[in-house]
């Protein structure tokens, strides 16, 4: 019979020395388990984040190619910037999201500034560090949380709404179930036979079936399957070689021209790359933070300030290394779906891409057919956030109505965010509820305002 001690129980033998510490630091870092998740859980929900954004180190440098920039510096610039910002977002603010250079900005910069306006692509990333700068001063005064907590719940149930369907359409759209018209800006039906299509819905119906049977990595096995079967239908072309060696960043890095940003002209350029991103940063940081269960009763972040910290130093970091308009991606909603409530996920995910220094070529592997079910899984669930929105009352029905419609209209998630502010204010005011109408949405409505006017020029 076991020895008892004064009380009866059976003491329990002590723990090996240091064989607690790793777990309790741990826990400590991420409160993995006081946010009710395990540290094997957050693995494979960082994997399915790394996985469904991992074609940003295929696009992106391709974008930043065409404004002039060597391609191979930039796939190695772009990918540092990666690593080290969703890093940051794991570390700083223990949340679980990729950060990368928003496709939005990328384009603004490549097509539009560089490519149409002919302005040197140096001079434009120094309008993309500019835009951090306001955003780390904002962030700092506290002004960047302050709108956040005014924003009106109906709209921030249709921020979440929005950017599902923002999703899913990219889902439709990459593996060719649904196509632009050429003689208009209509969506209209693919091409149905194709392989790439029919793999994604099969990915879909596997990826539903999986996760209603709450199997653990249901996203990562679903990907794996697509891929796996696309092989012989010809959509996945496997590489030549999947080892190789970075190219030198040296010609993206510190090729920025700070001063020569600031000339006058330039200034609606600064104020389009903060106002799109601004919006669209704090749009997803909420809807994908809510997906997480990690947002209060009013649909506010708790300790937001944090993220919009790490958001503002990536931008003014990803400028200066070469990556333009560094954003938290609306792909981590796969890991929110996956289970992810820490920054142990981003962690996992940074890994992810830091490997892909090594196996860069890997990033082609992976086709959008694999990719697209996930989209299209998590974007349509998250439709369900517009249940929440009071459509008995036009006065909030038609904001959030319009936020989810531009967004899609304008194919920009901030432009969607911005007119959606823009309308609720108009519309309460209008109907003569100003109780409704939190001051500083006032003062906001002025920038919004030459922010409308910039696009419209």
């Amino acid at each position: 019979m076991p020895p008892t001690d004064a009380r009866g129980a059976v003491p329990t033998a002590p723990a090996p020395p240091g064989s607690q510490a790793p777990a309790s630091r741990l826990e400590r870092l991420f409160r993995v388990r006081e946010r009710g998740s395990t540290p094997r859980t957050e693995a494979l929900a960082g994997l399915s984040m790394f996985v469904a954004a991992a074609y940003a180190v295929v696009v992106v440098p391709s974008q930043l190619a065409k404004a002039g920039i060597p391609h191979g510096a930039a796939t190695t610039a772009v990918l540092i910037a990666i690593v080290l910002a969703t890093l940051a977002m794991g570390l700083v603010a223990n949340l679980p999201f990729v950060v990368a250079p928003g496709l939005g900005g990328v384009a603004l910069l490549a097509v539009t500034i560089v490519g149409q306006d002919k302005v040197p692509w140096d001079a434009a990333l120094g309008m993309v560090l500019w835009s951090g700068v306001a955003f780390l001063l904002l962030t700092a005064l506290g002004i960047r949380d302050l709108i956040t907590r005014m924003m009106p719940l109906n709209l921030k149930y249709a921020i979440s709404g929005g950017l599902g369907l923002y999703i899913a359409l990219i889902g439709f759209r990459d593996s060719g179930l649904v196509k632009a018209r050429p003689d208009s800006a209509a969506l209209t039906v693919g091409d149905l036979a194709a392989p790439a299509g029919l793999l994604a819905l099969a990915g879909l119906v596997l990826l539903t079936a999986l996760a209603t049977r709450k199997v653990p990595g249901a996203f990562l096995i679903t990907m794996a399957a697509v891929t796996l079967a696309g092989i012989p239908l010809g959509v996945t072309h496997l590489p030549d070689h999947l080892l190789a060696l970075p190219e030198s960043p040296g010609p993206a890095v510190f090729h920025v021209d700070v001063l020569g940003a600031l000339k006058p002209e330039y200034f609606p350029y600064i104020f389009a790359f903060f106002v799109s991103e601004f919006f669209s940063m704090t749009g997803t940081l909420l809807a994908v933070a809510g997906r997480a269960g990690l947002t209060d009763a009013d649909g506010n972040l708790p300790g937001v300030r944090k993220p919009f910290y790490v958001d503002s130093g990536a931008v003014i970091g990803g400028a200066a290394l070469g990556a333009p308009s560094m954003t938290a991606y609306l792909e981590s909603s796969a890991g929110a779906d996956s289970g992810a409530r820490t920054g142990l996920a981003s962690v996992w995910a940074a890994l992810g891409f830091a490997a892909l220094l090594l196996v860069t070529p890997f990033a082609t592997l992976i086709p959008s057919a694999a990719t697209a079910p996930v989209l299209m899984y998590v974007g349509l669930t998250m439709l369900g956030a517009l249940r929440k929105i009071d459509f008995t009352d036009p006065t909030d029905a038609v904001p959030a109505a319009l936020t989810v419609a531009t967004t899609l209209f304008f194919g920009n998630f901030g432009t969607g965010i911005a007119v959606g502010l823009t309308a609720h204010v108009l519309v309460k005011a209008v109907a003569g509820r100003f109780r409704e109408i939190p001051w500083g949405l006032w003062i906001v409505l002025i920038p919004l305002g030459y922010y409308f006017y910039t696009l419209a020029t």
